[in-house]
C-alpha cells in the first residue's frame, strides 16, 4: 500500500468518526486533521511525510531541517529565509537548536535545545544500549559510517570505549556522531538548577 493509499484510508477514518460524533469541537478537530492531510498530499508533500514517519518508527533523533558548520553559516540562511518554519530545529556544528519566532513575528532565534539529550537519555534509562561496531578512533567510525550508501536513522557504536550514536538524518542526507556522555552533562545541568532552586527544567 502506497503513502497515498494510507492518506486516502486515513482521511476516510476520520470522515466517519466525524460524522458519528456530536461534539462540534471534535468534528472540528477531525476537520483539522484531514485537513493536514490535504495540505501534505496538495503541497507535494507525501513522499517527506512517509520518511518522517518511517524515522519516528525507528525512534531516531527529532528530524531537523537544515544542518551547518557554524553558527554564522546558519544565521545568514535564517536571513535569506523570509518565512523560516517556526519551532524546527537545526543543527550548528551537529548541536539541536530550535528556531524562534518574536512575538511581532518580525524576528527569528536560534535557541540551543536539548531535545537530543532527551533522546540518549531515554535510550540509557536501562543502561548503556548494545553496539553494533567498534572503533579505535572517530576517523575509523566515520569512514565507516560515510562508507554506508543508505545507513539506518541510528545505530550505536563504540570509539574508544565510549558509546555513540551514529544518526542519519535522511532528508538532508547528514550524518552525525553523538556522545552518550551528553546525558551526563544533562544531569549537570539540571542538579546546578536544583541546587539554585530553579526546578528541573533544562
Amino acid at each position: 500500500m502506497t503513502i497515498f493509499d494510507r492518506i486516502i484510508e486515513a482521511q476516510e477514518l476520520l470522515g466517519k468518526n466525524r460524522e458519528d460524533t456530536q461534539s462540534p469541537k471534535e468534528k472540528e478537530l477531525f476537520l483539522l486533521a484531514i485537513d493536514a492531510l490535504w495540505f501534505i498530499w496538495r503541497d507535494g508533500r507525501a513522499n517527506d511525510f512517509e520518511g518522517y514517519r518511517r524515522d519516528v518508527e525507528s525512534k531516531a533523533p527529532a528530524r531537523v531541517i537544515a544542518a551547518f558548520k557554524t553558527r554564522e553559516e546558519a544565521e545568514a540562511w535564517l536571513r535569506a529565509n523570509p518565512n523560516p518554519p517556526e519551532l524546527a530545529y537545526v543543527l550548528i556544528d551537529d548541536e539541536y537548536h530550535v528556531i524562534m519566532s518574536s512575538r511581532d513575528g518580525k524576528r527569528c532565534s536560534l535557541v540551543p535545545h536539548p531535545d537530543l539529550e532527551y533522546h540518549l537519555e531515554e535510550m540509557t534509562r536501562d543502561g548503556l544500549p548494545p553496539v553494533v561496531a567498534t572503533f579505535e578512533t572517530r576517523e575509523e567510525a566515520s569512514a565507516w559510517f560515510n562508507s554506508q550508501t543508505d545507513p539506518p536513522a541510528q545505530t550505536v557504536i563504540q570509539i574508544g570505549g565510549q558509546h555513540y550514536l551514529a544518526a542519519y538524518y535522511r532528508n538532508i542526507h547528514h550524518r552525525a556522531l553523538f556522545p552518550f556522555s551528553l546525558v551526563e552533562k544533562l544531569h549537570e545541568r539540571r542538579n546546578k538548577r536544583k541546587q539554585e532552586g530553579r526546578g528541573e527544567e533544562d
